[in-house]
């Protein structure tokens, strides 16, 4: 499985941006789906995760009622919309994918995509 993470970019506090995640190769083992991020100097940060079929999502406290993921498992294409952008959201994003159905907010994914830069200036 190769992941793909695209759509950064720079945006102003109180924007919003949408990242795009495409997946390619054996998708269909492809279970959970999540993003996490790396700000400057910081380890990774759990940002969201999304159920194999869709449903469930789960969502760290730092973007709840900010931040929707969704996927597109025809199109094998994962999105994670972002509203209300702050300057602290700034970091690398990164998306992941397992091959269970448990959602998982530590590192425990199976493949990694390369990340994307979003910059929030305030």
């Amino acid at each position: 499985v190769q992941l793909q993470a695209f759509g950064g970019g720079l945006v102003q506090a109180g924007g919003s941006l949408r990242l795009s995640c495409a997946a390619s190769g054996r998708t269909a083992i492809i279970g959970v789906l999540g993003w996490f991020r790396q700000a400057p100097r910081k380890g990774y940060e759990f940002v969201a995760a999304i159920s194999a079929g869709g449903g469930p999502t789960y969502y760290a406290d730092s973007v709840k009622e900010r931040f929707t993921a969704s996927r597109d498992n025809a199109k094998n294409l994962m999105y994670l919309q972002m509203n209300s952008l702050k300057p602290e959201d700034t970091a690398t994003y990164y998306c992941a994918a397992k091959r269970e159905s448990t959602i998982v907010t530590d590192l425990r994914y199976d493949y990694w995509g390369q990340g994307t830069q979003v910059t929030v200036s305030s």
